[in-house]
């Protein structure tokens, strides 16, 4: 096996195949999606809110196809698995510019979904932790900021093929081009382990012993699922999951919350791009954060500073100013979701079946998406104020870090019963 220092780790290529899927994935599908809602609504006569139950649809089918998609990745050849995901994900999202019923966007969720809980959801942090034994959380974290700024472009280039090419074609231009790029990255850069490749995840063998052996061994210890499903620690961690994501929810109302105070949409609309600024630091830092102060202490800082954006936004509001430092810090709850989760789960539940346990643990995230959107919509409908909403959310995010003690007092007794293994 070559030591060869001048030579890039495999793992480094892995996570530039994970930041192009994943990035493609969310920002030219998953968030492009509200782009469309007003033009094809408006052409099919049905209300915004129909057309948007979809998006639950998505939800509910991601729930309950999330502990499957587990099991499959750990089971089946990646290539294979995540060439047919994207081909699911990008090609119903391509084939809703032929639909004429908004009955077909509601059938079309399905492998939507379906394809999506692999591209969004499982393979970066299952791939990331098989691949990297050292900066795992900074590969998360540069995995997550690719994200952001393949959304900063993707937006707007989406927004403009609406405008010059109509919503049908920009459907099917959108979907197709997402496959032709991501499949060929998958099949030529992705693998699911080290194995395939001959050698040892980064950093294994300054970890491990001279020869590397001791490392390798290392990076299969931890909790069996069944054992973690009888844990405290697993349940804090879907508790966390879900609340975390269900504040981040709060980011899609902050431009209506801002108009409902007065200001203008262009003042909202620069906001949201420093709230993104927000989002591709807190990304890096809660990475970097991971890797050198433990992901317990990361989370709990990174849940204060949410609290502190709240309360900027319930308190002081009234300033420019200080609305977008409030904004720009509520980026790093946004971040926590692609970085946190992940680097909590591996810190709780070790690598032994980190998939199955990651993809279970998940389900927190697919149950918010379902509750927490239109709820903080229905507030604002029934009080014509967001100021309930952010006492909730601040609420969350101390409830989080209650769930977070839970976690790691229930792995501590994970390792005292001897099921850390």
């Amino acid at each position: 096996m070559s030591h060869n220092k001048k030579k890039i780790h495999y793992a480094w290529w892995i996570l530039l195949g994970l930041c192009i899927m994943v990035g493609l994935g969310k920002a030219g599908l998953n968030n492009s999606a509200g782009l469309f809602l007003k033009k094809v609504s408006s052409d099919l006569g049905v209300g915004v809110g129909s057309l948007s139950l979809y998006f639950s649809v998505s939800a509910i089918v991601t729930m309950i196809f999330l502990p499957l998609g587990g099991k499959l990745m750990a089971k089946y050849d990646t290539r294979f698995i995540l060439s047919i995901a994207i081909i699911l994900q990008a090609g119903a999202f391509a084939l809703f510019g032929l639909m004429h019923s908004v009955w077909g966007w509601y059938i079309l969720a399905i492998p939507l979904a379906v394809g999506g809980v692999f591209i969004t959801v499982i393979a970066g942090p299952v791939l990331i932790n098989q691949w990297f034994k050292k900066s795992k959380g900074l590969a998360l974290g540069i995995m997550g900021a690719a994200g952001g700024v393949l959304g900063a472009i993707a937006q707007p280039v989406v927004g403009n093929l609406i405008a010059s090419q109509g919503w049908r074609a920009s459907y099917m231009i959108v979907g197709i081009a997402i496959i032709i790029i991501v499949v060929p990255v998958v099949l030529l850069l992705l693998r699911r382990s080290p194995q395939e490749k001959k050698t040892l995840p980064y950093g294994a063998e300054a970890a491990g012993s001279a020869n590397g052996i001791a490392g390798a061994g290392e990076d299969n210890k931890g909790v069996a699922l069944s054992a973690a499903k009888k844990s405290s620690a697993f349940y804090a961690l879907i508790a966390f999951f879900f609340l975390i994501t269900s504040a981040a929810s709060f980011s899609m109302h902050i431009p209506t919350y801002l108009m409902n105070k007065g200001f203008d949409v262009s003042f909202a609309g620069n906001v949201m791009a420093i709230n993104m600024i927000g989002v591709l630091i807190g990304s890096l830092g809660i990475g970097f954060a991971s890797d050198k102060i433990g992901a317990k202490n990361t989370a709990i800082a990174a849940m204060i500073l949410g609290m502190l954006s709240i309360g900027l936004l319930l308190f002081a509001a009234s300033s420019t100013v200080v609305i977008s430092i409030a904004v720009g810090l509520f980026g790093l709850v946004s971040a926590s979701i692609g970085t946190l989760g992940p680097a909590l789960t591996s810190s709780l539940f070790g690598n032994k079946e980190y998939p199955q346990i990651y993809s279970n643990a998940s389900l927190g995230l697919a149950i918010s998406s379902i509750v927490a959107l239109p709820a903080y919509g229905f507030v604002f409908d029934y009080t014509g104020s967001y100021t309930p909403v952010l006492y909730a959310v601040g609420f969350m995010m101390i409830i989080n870090i209650v769930c977070i003690f839970i976690a790691f007092k229930g792995k501590k007794k994970l390792e005292q019963a001897g099921l850390w293994n």
